[in-house]
Parts: structure tokens; sequence; C-alpha cells
């Protein structure tokens, strides 16, 4: 009797090929959140909202100026505001993914400062050390000044003693 095990992926095996309907879409994810951050940017300039302006206003005066027979959106204008629409289904997910982007990079920026400022502290706190024991062992050693003025005093000591009768 045979027992049958379930499936796992074997390392030392090569996988199956699967077979699908659709085609496999291969893209790279980091040049598509570039492309996401570039559109974003321009998304909030004053460009942009000088463009869209521009363009709603052609598109409102060419369709209420024009003869009837060329106008192609009448009066409750329900072709642009769905052309709007899709232009804002689109823009808010590359914000979204522009945002998300940007606070991986600050998430990591953050790090790599907290990284900088405790190895800042420690490099301090042993330098504080070093130089409490330099102080400390300073106070041990003869300074040159020092030396000059006990060997200035036992001169003294010595020229008074020789002129004693």
């Amino acid at each position: 009797m045979m027992t049958t095990r379930p499936m796992t992926a074997r390392l030392d095996q090569p996988r199956e090929i699967r077979r699908t309907l659709l085609p496999r879409i291969h893209y790279d994810p980091d040049s598509f959140g570039r492309l996401s951050e570039r559109i974003a940017r321009f998304l909030g300039t004053g460009r942009f909202i000088v463009y869209m302006t521009v363009f709603v206003t052609v598109w409102l005066g060419w369709n209420v100026f024009a003869p009837p027979f060329l106008r192609f959106d009448p009066y409750p204008f329900i072709f642009l505001t769905l052309m709007l629409s899709l232009q804002a289904s689109y823009a808010a997910p590359l914000i979204l993914l522009a945002q998300n982007r940007q606070d991986d990079r600050d998430r990591v920026q953050y790090e790599q400062d907290r990284t900088r400022s405790d190895r800042s502290i420690a490099d301090t706190e042993y330098l504080t050390r070093e130089i409490a024991g330099l102080r400390i062992a300073l106070s041990e050693v003869v300074t040159r000044d020092f030396l000059r003025s006990e060997l200035q005093q036992i001169i003294k000591e010595q020229d008074a003693k020789e002129h004693l009768p």
C-alpha cells in the first residue's frame, strides 16, 4: 500500500513549469516606482494645475462656442467628467505609491541617523573617559613649569646657603 506525501518544494530538484493562459508580465518594480514618483512630483506642481486649467478651459470653450456639428461633449460635459475621473483614478494610486517609497527612504534615513547618533555618543563618551584618564595621569606627572619652579627654588636655597658666613 502506497502512501502519498504532500508535495514540498525541494531545493535539489528543478521546479515544474506552470502553464497558464495569461502571459507573464515582467516589470521592474523599482523602475515603475521611480516613474510613479516623477508623475506624482509633476502632479504636485503649479505647472500641472496650469495645464489642467488650460485643458478644461479649451474643452469647455470648444464644446460651448463651436458649431453644433463639431461639439463632441455637449453640456453637462459627461465625457469631460469621465476624463477627469480617469485621471484622478490613476493619480491617486501613483501618489500613494510615491508616498510609500518616500516613507521607506525616510525610514532608512532615520535608522542611519540613529546609528550615526549612537556611534557619535559612544565616541564622545570614549573621548570623555580618555580625557579624564589623561587629566588623572597628568596630575601625577611633573610638568615643565613645576620642575623649573622647583629647580629655581633649590638654586635659591643653595645660593642662600653659599652666601651665609
